[in-house]
């Protein structure tokens, strides 16, 4: 009798339902991603629990790869090109036998490329995920980062002549022959390389008094990543000017522009800002990386009830839908992760941006640019021109925008946009304020999301710690005696926090919040009522993810603060 497949083996034996199958080659087909990849991220199926499900299908081992020791002539056996397309690795050889550690041993083309490649016959063996591509990643990694001084070192005389000139004044011509230098190109490139693989969202190359640094912000978190000499500073600003097509004469005023080049086999979006400083230029990059931005909403980390509501309102014909938070709360994320579930080509989705974060497929991105008067305003104007059925207004920021976003949801549109606001209540509040009417606030929104990231802790090292009665009395932690702290070790580079996710406060707008949004009522007043109709709050749905063990008590602490909004209003009630 033939075995099922692999999908239909997971949907019978119930591990996926239909609808997740059906989701996942959806999302398989829009993102090109393998299956597995998928699975794992979005959480159907833990990576422990996926790995002994294929042990037993296949009746093949399973083996532990985290901290094996691979020789480096095995390892030259299967090409590094091919071991991090198909997520694989030779772990041993016997005679003409490869054994070979996958992470879908059903991948019959991966195997067939090997089997050619190597000329031996191949033993599949599996593992999870996520120890394969750290093994990949640390076996088959690039030369180490060497730094610009020892960079310099191996160039010869000739071409550090204009690299080592003690002048002050540079001419244009000398920085523009100056930054196609080998050292000069090479350690620029050395430095994007490893902000990529160490997965930063951010990149900073500031002067300091005496030396250049580098910074990265990983997981939300500046760290600093090497230091090198000043003299090489300005040539390697230089550099960064020349890959975006910047002006390298202009040293007095801010610059801003973008790059996309391929880094270990990924196509990665660079948008640069330059800012003159007493002691030389500052280069701030933003690393826009898709392969580490997986826009799906089930991927966001919010919760089920709340993810099913937003899944249900984002499908309505028309009316308006905010996220608000502070900068770097993942606010655009949501609303792309939005886009991408309700996108169908029979829809006509336009979106408004300063700048364009990611390129969505089938998807018209407007950037605008206020140096041409071309306003988020303005733009909206044409917009509404071009028969959209969904529209995405990066930000709004003043009364003009936000009564063209009102407009456009009143005559028939679904509007996305943020608000910097730090509550989901506030922002109905703020709307009122910029001069929108509340009749008008009240008939086209139908949602606000409030959200902040925070880190989550490394699955491979965090420990249970119990915390004091005290504690758990004063943050509502239930009976919960055993909660999880981050200890550090070689996956997480001794953080104790490995990536990040949302917590999530959801404002659905019913009747009755409808009929305070009409009265002007205080945002204390909405957001009262809002929980007592099962809104969970930041804090509220932080401590959900601390009892999960998902992140830590410090982490929700830190970017949340308590419902003061609601104390006072406790107050107000005991003295009246």
């Amino acid at each position: 009798m033939a075995k099922l497949k692999i999908t239909d083996y997971l949907v019978e034996r119930g591990y996926l339902t239909k609808d997740n199958l059906d989701n996942l080659l959806a999302l398989r087909k829009k993102k090109e991603a393998p299956l597995i990849e998928l699975i794992i991220k979005l959480g159907y199926i833990k990576e422990q629990k996926l790995v002994d499900i294929f042990s037993k299908y296949l009746s093949i081992p399973r083996v532990q790869i985290k901290n094996l020791k691979i020789p480096k002539q095995i390892l030259n056996i299967v090409p590094k090109e091919i071991a991090r397309r198909n997520c694989l690795i030779p772990v041993s050889k016997i005679g003409s036998a490869l054994t070979v550690a996958m992470v879908n041993p059903l991948d019959l083309l991966a195997l067939e490329d090997i089997k050619k490649i190597t000329g031996c016959q191949i033993n599949r063996v599996v593992a999870p995920f996520s120890e394969i591509k750290e093994a990949v990643s640390v076996h088959y990694s690039p030369e180490p980062n060497e730094s610009l001084e020892s960079i310099i070192k191996k160039q010869t005389v000739d071409e550090l002549k204009i690299i080592k000139n003690k002048k002050k004044e540079v001419s244009e011509k000398k920085m523009t022959e100056s930054v196609t230098e080998a050292p000069v190109i090479k350690f620029t490139n050395s430095v994007l390389t490893k902000a990529v693989l160490e997965k930063a969202s951010d990149l900073l190359i500031e002067p300091l008094e005496d030396k250049g640094r580098i910074r990265l912000r990983i997981d939300g978190v500046l760290q600093e990543s090497d230091r090198f000499s000043k003299k090489m500073h300005p040539f390697v600003i230089s550099r960064i000017k020349v890959m975006c097509n910047l002006n390298i004469a202009e040293h007095r005023l801010p610059q801003e522009g973008r790059f996309r080049r391929k880094v270990a086999g990924r196509d990665v979006d660079f948008r640069i800002s330059i800012l003159p400083s007493s002691s030389g230029e500052k280069c701030a990059i933003r690393i826009l990386d898709k392969t580490t931005a997986l826009l799906n909403l089930d991927s966001l980390g919010i919760e089920d009830d709340v993810l099913k509501q937003l899944k249900e309102d984002s499908l309505k014909p028309h009316g308006l839908i905010l996220a608000c938070g502070p900068t770097g709360s993942g606010k655009t994320t949501s609303l792309y992760s939005i886009i991408n579930h309700i996108y169908t080509p029979e829809k006509n989705i336009v979106t408004v941006e300063d700048p364009v974060e990611y390129q969505l497929k089938g998807i018209n991105q407007v950037s605008i640019n206020p140096a041409i008067g071309l306003s988020f305003a303005k733009c909206l104007r044409s917009i509404l021109r071009q028969d959209p059925d969904v529209i995405m207004i990066g930000e709004i920021r003043d009364s003009e925008t936000a009564d063209m976003a009102i407009k456009s949801a009143l005559t028939g549109h679904l509007v996305l946009s943020t608000l910097h606001t730090t509550t989901s209540a506030g922002s109905v509040t703020r709307l009122i304020n910029m001069g929108v009417e509340p009749f008008l606030t009240s008939s086209t929104l139908i949602g606000v999301i409030s959200q902040r990231l925070v880190r989550k802790l490394c699955p491979k090292c965090k420990q249970k710690i119990p915390f004091s009665d005290k504690i758990i009395k004063k943050y509502k932690i239930s009976n919960n005696k055993n909660l999880y702290r981050p200890k550090g070790c070689r996956h997480c580079q001794h953080t104790g926090y490995k990536g990040r996710l949302s917590l999530t406060e959801y404002l659905r707008v019913t009747p009755s919040i409808r009929g305070l949004i009409d009265k002007s009522s205080s945002e204390a007043v909405i957001k009262k009522e809002s929980r007592s109709q099962g809104m969970r709050t930041l804090r509220e749905d932080g401590m959900v993810k601390v009892k999960a063990g998902i992140t830590s008590l410090e982490e929700v602490i830190k970017v949340t603060s308590t419902d003061q909004l609601l104390i006072k209003e406790k107050r107000v009630n005991k003295k009246r």
